[in-house]
């Protein structure tokens, strides 16, 4: 097993590309803690599914765009646990707004989560994981922020900025044997994305190269290479899981109009 008696957080694990990730670590041996804000009934039921593999779950609540909140979470990690060996950020908010109408309230919202979120966790983790002699840190972007798409301007920016903190914090920390990299997932059939477009299969599968959209599931096995030792001599990278989106850059028409409407 690639993570077997690792302790590792995921964060937004209670639902979609998380909650697959969870289960997928506990599989390969690790044990896992659960991070949400809201759901707290995902949250138990990814938690029994991983008890269910024999490993040890342990859920923790905490808004990640609340920087006392997290210092929190990490205190009850140190006590339940003692250590920290991976860190996957995967909470994020898109936060649809039409450019003209991005409030400074929204813009916060999204940065907070997204950007200001991934840099605290990384910084409480790599607290714990240079006293324990490393570890590694998985970042969950978006190919949103290398294309740039309609009525996203928050979202891509926040994830952007993760790809640039990637490539600083993988310098910082490599003298404490912490790596840290970044995999971008394309159009994934979540919740969300389901519920903002009952056609999203569809629509999304009908541009990407491959001829369809990802499955959550399809998210394990990148943030598992590198999570573990197959990626021992990768920090500082990026790379995406897309279908080829990012290499042709098509859009599916009126899709963003529509459905940051239904996002007001």
């Amino acid at each position: 097993m690639k993570l077997e008696d690792k302790a590792v957080l995921v964060t937004g694990a209670s639902k979609g590309i998380g909650r697959a990730i969870a289960v997928g670590c506990a599989r390969e041996g690790a044990n896992v803690v659960i991070n949400y804000n809201t759901d707290m009934k995902g949250a138990a039921e990814a938690s029994e599914e991983i008890r269910g593999l024999g490993r040890k779950a342990y859920i923790v609540k905490a808004d990640i765009g609340n920087v006392a909140e997290i210092k929190e979470m990490f205190m009850l990690i140190k006590r339940e646990f003692g250590r920290l060996d991976v860190l996957i950020n995967n909470a994020g908010v898109t936060g649809w707004t039409e450019l003209f109408e991005i409030t400074e309230e929204k813009w916060d919202f999204v940065i907070n989560t997204n950007l200001r979120g991934t840099f605290f966790c990384s910084l409480e983790a790599a607290r714990m994981m240079k006293d324990t002699g490393g570890g590694s840190i998985v970042n969950v972007s978006t190919n949103c922020a290398e294309l740039g798409v309609k009525n996203l301007a928050a979202y891509a920016s926040s994830k952007g900025g993760i790809h640039a903190m990637t490539k600083q914090l993988a310098v910082e920390l490599a003298q404490y044997r912490i790596r840290i990299n970044t995999f971008a997932p394309g159009p994934t059939n979540v919740e969300r994305n389901l519920r903002d477009d009952p056609d999203y299969k569809d629509t999304w599968g009908g541009i990407v190269p491959l001829g369809r959209t990802a499955d959550p599931e399809e998210m394990i096995g990148p943030a598992i290479f590198l999570a573990s030792q197959d990626s021992s001599y990768m920090t500082g990278q990026l790379f995406f899981v897309d279908g080829g989106w990012t290499v042709q850059g098509r859009l599916p028409g009126e899709y963003f109009d529509r459905v940051s409407k239904k996002n007001k």
